[in-house]
């Protein structure tokens, strides 16, 4: 129910707008004449429509607000309910229903933001107000995923559930009983599933069957081996109703974004591993990323990004040098040296600190004192290309000396950090030929192993979000599994009051 207090709100912004008593209001926007009428149906039938956007039309008050419709009804107590009803709906399905950085600590944006009088001043000089009601929903790619909302909610109660149940990784070739429970998910899921080889068990996990396994975990985001391990039995038993989730969850993260992404922009998506840049309004560049593990997800920030460094040092942070490096440390003080570890006595000066010296049982990991950092070279954590940016996460994208990794379907394996696969190419393409920059010089300052800063032309601003759900025009959705358990977090949030 719309509290008693969002009434009176409601009263007050409209007695602000039309600089007159409630009652004189109340004539002006939702009741007392043809057009008003009018803009309150338009408005009843958006919010009887709102589950279409995965909102939930009992948010705002349905039920109450037909009866206020009714001929005979208060016309004073109608405008503020319809006047609080219109709001709230105009500003969830605009700028989304939960302020972003109060759903997770690692979700960081600058979401927007509506003013209530200003909208109920947008709505009362609409000239068509349901255009101007289906003018509010973000575009791009949002209605394919309201398509594939409705398309999924089609499919509840239609189609099977049948669970793979937990056990060792079925791997091509073994034969075991789950597998006729395999091919039935399979069926469920829309694969055309062949029967088994003639002469052969059917309990055995043929060449066929693993052949859409791996089409499978391609489209998950899984290591497409066709192992059927953990992950790919886990995302297998996702059921509809979690599906829907995602969509639901998927349509309020893209009604946080700016409407507008802006002409030159840099978009990483952790919940694919991708990352596109934008020039122009045009795709100039994309690659693979490697991002955070479930321990130590990558951040859904903005921020800008002005330049890059070429070798880097790494400083490890303190929670890593207790959890990671300090259990190596005690095995062996030296066991950081050959991979070009330095530790130093504090964070204050580079006064460097011989590591026999310590008895590294007593250093408690929760309170490791000492900086360790790691040079530039071949081995560094960062690779050879590093780009900061601001944000409150200490994190940043680099290079990698682990390329290998951008093989793997699942690459979730950061401690939060961006990693891209080709930064020089990358760079090439935010330079454009401006600044005299040249590919070749840059490669030649890595090899040399000199550190240069260089700065982008222009700014470039970046949006660093976890999308698990996209979808094509007609609404057929690519899902990727919620591996930090982000979208139930939204899902959650979103019921609330």
């Amino acid at each position: 129910m719309i509290r008693t207090y969002f009434l009176a709100i409601a009263l007050a912004l409209l007695s602000s707008l039309w600089g007159a008593s409630p009652s004189h209001a109340t004539g002006q926007l939702w009741t007392g004449s043809s057009v008003a009428t009018a803009r309150a149906e338009a408005l009843l039938k958006a919010l009887r429509a709102s589950g279409d956007h995965g909102l939930d039309p009992a948010w705002y008050n349905v039920a109450e607000v037909e009866k206020a419709l009714v001929p005979g009804a208060d016309p004073t107590a109608a405008e503020a309910l319809l006047g609080a009803a219109f709001t709230a709906y105009a500003s969830d399905v605009s700028t989304g229903r939960v302020r972003a950085n109060r759903v997770d600590k690692d979700i960081d944006i600058q979401q927007r933001k509506v003013d209530k009088a200003d909208l109920l001043k947008a709505a009362a000089e609409a000239p068509d107000f349901a255009a101007y009601l289906e003018s509010l929903p973000p575009k791009g790619d949002y209605p394919a995923l309201q398509k594939a909302l409705a398309n999924w909610r089609d499919k509840r109660g239609k189609i099977g559930h049948t669970a793979i149940p937990d056990g060792a990784a079925l791997k091509p070739g073994m034969t075991d009983p789950r597998v006729g429970l395999l091919r039935k998910r399979l069926v469920e899921l829309d694969f055309s599933v062949p029967e088994p080889t003639a002469g052969t068990s059917p309990d055995l996990y043929d060449d066929a069957l693993v052949a859409l396994i791996k089409s499978y975990q391609e489209t998950k985001g899984l290591s497409v081996d066709g192992v059927i391990g953990a992950k790919t039995i886990r995302s297998l038993n996702t059921t509809v109703d979690e599906r829907i989730e995602q969509i639901v969850a998927n349509l309020e993260r893209r009604r946080w974004l700016p409407e507008d992404l802006g002409s030159r922009y840099v978009y990483v998506n952790t919940g694919d591993y991708s990352m596109v840049f934008v020039d122009q309004g045009k795709l100039a560049f994309q690659s693979l990323v490697i991002v955070g593990t479930p321990k130590d997800p990558t951040p859904e920030i903005q921020s800008v990004m002005r330049g890059f460094q070429t070798n880097p040092y790494w400083t490890v942070p303190t929670s890593i040098s207790g959890e990671e490096y300090l259990p190596l440390l005690r095995r062996d003080p030296n066991a950081l040296a050959g991979s070009g570890f330095k530790i130093f006595e504090n964070w204050s000066d580079d006064t460097e600190l011989d590591p026999n010296t310590v008895d590294w049982n007593s250093v408690h990991p929760k309170a490791f004192p000492y900086r360790i950092r790691q040079e530039p070279g071949a081995a560094n954590a960062l690779g050879y290309i590093f780009f900061p940016f601001a944000n409150k996460y200490g994190i940043y994208m680099h290079d990698t000396a682990s390329r290998w990794l951008f093989t793997e379907g699942s690459r979730n394996f950061s401690h939060g950090c961006i990693r891209l696969q080709n930064p020089l190419d990358f760079v090439e393409k935010v330079f454009n030929g401006k600044s005299n920059f040249s590919k070749d010089r840059v490669q030649a300052v890595i090899q040399a192993g000199q550190q240069a800063h260089y700065t982008f032309p222009e700014p470039v601003t970046l949006y660093v979000t976890y999308r698990t759900v996209t979808a094509s025009a007609d609404g057929v959705p690519t899902f990727r599994d919620d591996v930090y358990g982000r979208d139930r977090r939204v899902v959650k949030a979103m019921a609330k009051p």
